[in-house]
């Protein structure tokens, strides 16, 4: 029978207010109609890891595999719900805020981390010198870098506190949070074009290895898609996340709106 897990409360924080992508600032997001500025996907997943963290602990970030789709917006300091239940060992997730249902998800634990090869993945630098968006930015098969990133001592201590995420195993441990990954795979994006407002609709992430703070990630991302829908110009990444240049963590495949259809129609 399905197991209804005790709800997950959050007061949801728009780590993005300062950030390149205005999609983040009141003022233009509702240019765009929405409410506000969005709090980034990458956080509101952050929120939904928390869930199968505190089912399987470190295990799951060694190999969980976990996935989400963002529906509606949740905004900065609005409660979001993360609503969970297992079911022969599947966890299905939803995000409610302000009674509308703003993400979904599921999450489970297998057996083993799969097989990845280091050498599938392309490593190269972010480019030199970003330039606006254009046709050739996400060209299909083109293979994507990002500049390195690290997260430890205040800097880790921050993250934690901004994604509300109170488990003492991250800083117990040294461990980094896997939502970080997303943060990395978003900058797969912005360390290699100039955009205008942007949305993240969706990620899903085979976790290989447990990040430790202060590891130097970076992404090697190859665009499997580039499309329109609706008017919104999509793009997808098949990514390899790698710790220190050599230390697989995830293998994610990211989607986001990097033109929404007003941008496009501009």
């Amino acid at each position: 029978m399905p197991n209804r897990l005790e709800t997950y409360r959050v007061q949801a924080y728009n780590t993005a207010k300062q950030s390149e992508n205005k999609m983040h600032d009141d003022t233009v997001a509702r240019r765009f109609g929405f409410s506000g500025g969005l709090v980034p996907g990458a956080d509101v997943f952050a929120y939904m890891m928390h869930v199968p963290i505190a089912r399987w602990g470190r295990d799951f970030l060694a190999r969980g595999l976990i996935e989400a789709r963002f529906i509606k917006p949740v905004y900065d300091g609005e409660a979001a719900d993360i609503d969970a239940t297992e079911h022969n060992e599947l966890l299905t997730i939803e995000v409610f805020s302000r009674t509308e249902l703003c993400a979904t998800g599921t999450a489970s634990l297998p057996a083993a981390a799969p097989a990845v090869a280091l050498n599938d993945y392309v490593a190269v630098p972010a480019v030199t010198e970003r330039k606006p968006i254009s046709p050739a930015t996400f060209e299909a098969g083109k293979w994507l870098g990002t500049v390195p990133r690290r997260w430890a001592g205040q800097d880790a201590a921050d993250y934690l506190a901004d994604i509300r995420e109170a488990d003492p195993m991250f800083a117990r441990e040294g461990l980094g949070h896997p939502g970080l990954i997303q943060r990395v795979m978003n900058r797969v994006l912005v360390d290699n074009t100039i955009l205008g407002p942007w949305i993240h609709v969706g990620s899903r992430m085979q976790l290989l290895s447990a990040a430790r703070a202060g590891d130097e990630i970076t992404a090697r991302a190859k665009v499997i898609a580039n499309y329109e829908k609706k008017g919104h110009r999509f793009v997808e990444l098949d990514a390899l996340v790698v710790a220190n240049g050599e230390t697989p963590l995830v293998h994610c495949h990211h989607t986001a709106i990097y033109q929404p259809r007003e941008q496009a129609a501009a």
